[in-house]
């Protein structure tokens, strides 16, 4: 089982210059190499590969709180299932996580959501779906700040709020409100029971 991100950078259109796109690719460039795992195409759009389906929705919580804190966000789709054809472009190869992300990318702009996922299994991702749009509640106005705050902590794991203080160039208790602000507890916590849903899922 693989798990594949679809998106789209919204307003990408109505953004003047074209410095966004060398954003994307920065923001992308940690997920490994272009094209096979990660591909930007059609000027806008992108796809990633994440093998491990249980670190998916991270994945796309990180690529948004990067692009928030650019004053930029995109639209989402999480796709799981298989990977029956390799190609050396991502946006070429197949299989049921990239029908599943794909076809729920084409339903976002619809539903008016920023983020969503599929398996195919309806009662979970009903359930999980519900779970992510509470929390697009805030997610989708992170300001500058608090983006900064939810990508560089979701990044380094093991650093404490001292330490990503001293990177953010501000104090521990910046820190502490920044993550209130941020809801970050509450991501992690959505994070961590997403886990464990897809794990079992996976293993059935």
């Amino acid at each position: 089982m693989t798990s594949v991100i679809t998106g789209d950078i919204i307003g990408s259109r109505r953004q003047q210059s074209e410095h966004w796109v060398e954003d994307l690719k920065k923001i992308l460039t940690p997920f490994g190499t272009t094209p096979s795992q990660w591909e930007i195409y059609r000027g806008d759009e992108f796809q990633i590969e994440v093998t491990n389906p249980e670190d998916a929705l991270l994945t796309a919580i990180l690529v948004k709180a990067r692009l928030r804190a650019i004053k930029s966000d995109a639209r989402m789709s999480i796709g799981f299932g298989d990977k029956t054809h390799h190609s050396e472009r991502i946006s070429q190869s197949n299989g049921s996580a990239f029908i599943n992300s794909g076809e729920l990318f084409e339903t976002l702009k619809k539903q008016k959501v920023t983020l969503a996922l599929r398996t195919g299994d309806l009662s979970f991702d009903e359930k999980l779906n519900l779970m992510i749009q509470l929390a697009l509640t805030f997610m989708d106005s992170w300001l500058v700040q608090s983006a900064e705050f939810v990508a560089l902590a979701i990044e380094n794991p093991s650093l404490s709020q001292e330490e990503l203080g001293q990177k953010l160039g501000i104090n521990q208790a910046a820190v502490s409100r920044r993550q209130k602000r941020a809801q970050f507890d509450l991501v992690m916590h959505l994070d961590k029971y997403f886990r464990t849903q897809i794990k079992q899922l996976t293993a059935l």
